[in-house]
């Protein structure tokens, strides 16, 4: 039987870090299973002639804090050949990243698997795309307008704020009524009322951590990563020096799941991360979701097995 073949568009991979990089997880589990890896990056790949091609390396990995890859030489490859392509590319979700999905939805109709559906990225903004489900999500505001921003901090009394585009908790603010520099983070982060923000509800339960959850075709793992924010800080991010933490789904966690499992499977996001704080949920991360690594680590999973089953279900049907 051939070897599945696979494209992972992806930041360039000597530049990760290996021990926390769930790209990497992935690659160590398909190489595992002997399928082929070719990796690229978004400026790597043209269209012409019909076909979506990109200048790709074969790759090998190596779970390695020092030696963890090594690469052929750039070919180009039309991607239409391959089986699957997994889209890895962080954020930021800007317009390149957006043709990005243009010329990746274009493989779809040779048969190729693209995971995640390139249309459903541009479709499920991951701070936006929470709202669809307004049950489950703390108080919440989306405007560019601070007179209106001022007035849902003055009615909630503690909020945060933060860009629709961000990650890594870049530009994301705690804001209680009275405090002296609420224009100035206002003005900022709306670039003087020009974007959109959202600012949602302060939930306490940060200090017991912001959880990721993570689903593959809606079903999800039976653990989360709570990240508790380091001393003096609020925000639960591993980028912004939070740790991370283990610990089984509660109830209202598996609660949650089933709450947007119904639309992830429509829409095709077959890999996703959930955050949740205390009773809501934050975020619904659907770009590169992480913390495969650390959740393996702490209680002996292989989340990235889980995965490429069900990818090799999807491709077993085509």
């Amino acid at each position: 039987m051939k070897p599945i073949r696979l494209g992972v568009l992806m930041d360039d991979i000597s530049s990760i870090k290996p021990h926390k990089d769930s790209t990497f997880a992935m690659m160590l589990e398909a190489q595992a299973r002997h399928w082929e890896i070719y990796t690229f990056d978004s400026s790597d790949m043209y269209y012409s002639d019909g076909k979506v091609i990109a200048d790709s390396r074969k790759t090998l990995v190596n779970d390695s804090e020092s030696d963890w890859h090594s690469r052929e030489d750039a070919q180009p490859l039309s991607l239409g050949a391959l089986d699957a392509v997994f889209m890895r590319k962080d954020p930021p979700f800007d317009m390149d990243y957006i043709y990005a999905t243009y010329l990746l939805e274009q493989l779809e109709s040779d048969g190729v698997l693209v995971v995640n559906k390139p249309s459903s990225l541009r479709d499920a903004n991951e701070k936006l795309f929470a709202l669809n489900f307004p049950e489950c999500i703390p108080k919440t505001l989306v405007s560019s307008n601070i007179e209106k921003l001022n007035t849902f901090i003055n009615e909630i009394k503690t909020v945060v704020v933060k860009p629709l585009d961000g990650m890594g908790g870049t530009d994301i603010y705690k804001l209680s009524h009275g405090d002296h520099n609420i224009e100035e983070v206002l003005q900022k982060i709306t670039n003087n009322q020009s974007r959109y923000i959202m600012a949602q509800e302060f939930l306490p339960e940060i200090k017991e951590g912001d959880k990721r959850i993570l689903l593959i075709n809606g079903k999800p793992v039976d653990y989360a990563l709570a990240r508790l924010p380091a001393e003096g800080n609020f925000k639960g991010n591993l980028a912004a020096g939070a740790k991370g933490v283990g610990q089984p789904l509660s109830e209202r966690d598996r609660y949650l799941c089933s709450q947007i499992a119904p639309m992830l499977i429509k829409k095709e996001l077959m890999f996703v991360g959930l955050d949740v704080i205390g009773d809501y949920i934050t975020e619904i991360n659907v770009t590169s979701p992480t913390c495969i690594r650390e959740l393996d680590k702490q209680f002996g999973l292989n989340i990235s097995a889980m995965l490429l089953d069900e990818v090799e279900d999807r491709l077993s049907l085509r």
